[in-house]
């Protein structure tokens, strides 16, 4: 029999069928009534009927929860060109709805050994860190077995003048098949941040404001923490 009862236009269904969607006892969707978590009335004949948008609402409640925790108990690091710059993105991490673990340093091989060693769940590159040493960074982390699966969140501005490290990462990683130096083809720039580990942020070249005001960095940062396989 289907559970599934269409009244003026909304679908409710069994506080049995609540049970199974929500994996708890019946005892809990009735708590869970009482306390106005689900929205739900009774029949005539005195059976309760739940409103499957409040079900919906309360996994999609669930889930974020989850997410938010699974965030907080995250480690971001992070290399940076000076110690002033660490300071602008520490209280741009602490302005976040959900702040995460975070853990820097402004040398490339104390970064490295650290990272090893901490096993991040992301890494932020600082836009304002010398091209050459972003290329050798990130060399390293994708030829690294600890580290190549890392998501790294690198300046949009430094893949466009550097594409050819998105596809060394991939190699290296993998993550791309491994084709001789003549025939490799041009990365195009609509396909640069498709690469599973590595995510693009909107830097700036001022120093004072290395990253652009507006955008939802938090977001980005985010996405790149849940990316990563490493537990």
């Amino acid at each position: 029999m289907n559970d599934l009862i269409n009244y003026n236009q909304h679908a409710y269904i069994s506080t049995r069928e609540s049970a199974k969607r929500l994996n708890v006892s019946l005892g809990t969707i009735q708590k869970m009534v009482e306390m106005g978590e689900l929205t739900a009335w009774k029949t005539r004949g005195g059976h309760r009927r739940v409103l499957v948008q409040s079900i919906d609402d309360h996994l999609k409640n669930r889930h974020l929860s989850y997410r938010n925790q699974l965030i907080r108990e995250r480690i971001l690091f992070g290399i940076f060109k000076r110690t002033d710059n660490i300071l602008y993105f520490e209280k741009l991490l602490e302005s976040f709805k959900n702040p995460v673990q975070f853990a820097s340093s402004i040398d490339v091989c104390e970064a490295l050994m650290r990272i090893v060693e901490l096993k991040p769940h992301a890494i932020f590159i600082d836009c304002l860190l010398p091209p050459t040493e972003q290329l050798h960074f990130i060399h390293y982390l994708s030829k690294n077995e600890v580290t190549q699966k890392i998501p790294i969140l690198i300046d949009e501005g430094f893949t466009e003048l550097h594409p050819g490290v998105l596809r060394l990462a991939g190699e290296n990683a993998g993550i791309i098949q491994t084709f001789p130096r003549r025939e490799a083809a041009p990365i195009n720039p609509d396909e640069t941040f498709k690469h599973p580990y590595i995510f693009g942020y909107p830097g700036s070249s001022s120093d004072s404001t290395p990253l652009i005001q507006g955008q939802d960095l938090e977001e980005i940062i985010q996405e790149a923490l849940m990316k990563s396989p490493a537990e």
